[in-house]
């Protein structure tokens, strides 16, 4: 028999989830699905087929694939002599299933699932270390720019969708960055390390951005100052132009192809009308050491740090990577993505698969709730789907409850597809079924009558109206399903 001092060791826990995680329950679960239902929708539209991979991976098919973020990635113990991770996203386990799947030569693919990362978690802001992708990919050969423009496409489509209107998505090349360093003097070795530091030009100034340039990597001040010339740059087609009459920048390989890639983008986003929306944006880097060609991310102004915390945020930002860090951030990017051409091949043993040009495009769905919810009437959102509730009325000594009759009726408008509930009470009240009916927010409700039921009618009440109540409507049963639904359709129309 245990002790007691043995017990009491045993429960001494705090009960609690995981930081950088959180439950997700009624209400905010019906939301959360209405933005997965809506991006669907979209991907759908545009051709998509979905897959699932595994949550883990092998720790090797993950690893020098997200530069300086790799040190972010979640191992796992080794179970059984295999080395795993959890998914960082959902790019790489693409490229590693169409590695290993090379009769696929063109594919549309879509993906809605988990993915963890150990960053320092914002939770008011959907900045968690377990969220929800909604990822759309395009691979394969085609011509040049016309998958990419399809992707920023669906990026407008499926933020526009969900309701989201102030949005910008920056937009730049990674030839083109590769171009300006090189024409710089960046040495070849430090491009990426540069890189990643011209990334965090949307977090901080410009001279910290340089110092750690200069100071922590070793970049002489000059070609630094250069850079800096180079991507404080944004615009549109003006700045196409303005990159295209750049003689030293288009000398260089790399960002004559990148600029040329934007020219074509250019022209295929003004079919799809979509320009209004972009901001061709030379500071926009990406971290991630795939991306080859055109990157992006949309933003909005939720995305940026408070006001009051932008300059405060090197010194008092909370240096502990476990504490929740909401009131110093933003949002950050809402959805992102590019183009990574290499990648699969770098899973592939067959040469002939090797080449498998990849563009896509990823929706964080914990940062889009953030931002619809604080715009959202929660209290208007119903957590359940039902629309009637079942009720009995009566009295007197010979009255049962009507139980067994309330569970046929229930079974009719189920079988219908007709949301419906009852009280699980044999004689309830009828204010207590008032009362169930309005928690759950039922529009409508069936009420069987001791002596109409007899006569094989039921009264069919519209609930809420307050004032306005009426005392319904007396239906046949054999008719009440088809004059509940079409009575649900003017309601719902109405409200």
């Amino acid at each position: 028999m245990a002790s007691k001092e043995g017990k009491e060791k045993a429960q001494q826990f705090t009960l609690k989830t995981p930081k950088g995680t959180k439950d997700w329950a009624d209400r905010d679960m019906v939301l959360r699905s209405r933005i997965f239902d809506t991006i669907s929708s979209v991907f759908k539209r545009h051709g998509g087929v979905t897959i699932d991979t595994p949550v883990f991976e092998l720790r090797e098919i993950l690893a020098g694939k997200y530069g300086e973020d790799s040190k972010l990635i979640y191992d796992l113990q080794d179970q059984g002599g295999e080395l795993c991770s959890l998914r960082y996203d959902l790019t790489v386990p693409f490229a590693r299933f169409l590695a290993m799947n090379p009769t696929i030569q063109q594919i549309k693919r879509y993906h809605l699932a988990k993915v963890y990362r150990r960053d320092q978690p914002a939770m008011t802001k959907g900045r968690m270390r377990e969220f929800y992708q909604c990822d759309f990919d395009i691979a394969g050969q085609y011509e040049r720019m016309i998958p990419d423009s399809e992707i920023l496409c669906i990026a407008v489509e499926g933020l526009t969708a969900l309701g989201i209107e102030d949005f910008v998505i920056k937009l730049n090349h990674r030839k083109i960055l590769d171009g300006i360093f090189a024409v710089c003097g960046v040495p070849l070795a430090d491009v990426r390390k540069i890189s990643s530091a011209v990334d965090k030009l949307d977090k901080m100034p410009w001279e910290d951005v340089k110092n750690e340039m200069t100071e922590e990597k070793g970049l002489p001040i000059e070609a630094a100052d250069q850079i800096g010339e180079y991507v404080k740059m944004k615009g549109g087609v003006d700045l196409l132009v303005k990159l295209q009459q750049d003689e030293l920048l288009m000398s260089n390989e790399s960002a004559a192809t990148g600029i040329k890639d934007m020219e074509v983008l250019f022209s295929y986003i003004k079919s799809f009308g979509i320009q209004d929306k972009l901001s061709f944006d030379l500071s926009l880097a990406r971290g991630l050491d795939y991306y080859t060609g055109i990157i992006y991310e949309c933003v909005t102004s939720a995305s940026a740090p408070p006001s009051d915390r932008t300059n405060k945020d090197k010194t008092s930002k909370p240096k502990d990577p476990d504490q929740d860090v909401s009131e110093y951030v933003g949002v950050g990017s809402i959805a992102a993505g590019g183009r990574y051409d290499e990648l699969v091949g770098m899973f592939s043993q067959s040469k002939k698969s090797s080449v498998m040009p990849c563009v896509g495009i990823s929706f964080g769905v914990e940062r889009l709730f953030s931002i619809i919810k604080a715009k959202e009437d929660m209290s208007r959102i119903r957590p359940n789907e039902t629309d009637v509730f079942v009720m009995a009325f009566g009295g007197g000594k010979e009255w049962t409850g009507f139980l067994p009759e309330r569970l046929k009726i229930s079974k009719v408008l189920w079988e219908a597809g007709i949301g419906a509930e009852f009280m699980y009470k044999s004689k309830p009240k009828p204010r207590q079924q008032f009362d169930a009916a309005d928690k759950i927010g039922a529009p409508l409700a069936v009420i069987l009558g001791q002596e109409e039921y007899a006569h094989g009618m039921v009264k069919v009440k519209e609930l809420g109206l307050g004032e306005n109540s009426d005392e319904g409507r007396d239906v046949e049963i054999e008719n009440l399903t088809d004059h509940i639904s079409r009575l649900l359709v003017t309601i719902k129309g109405r409200r």
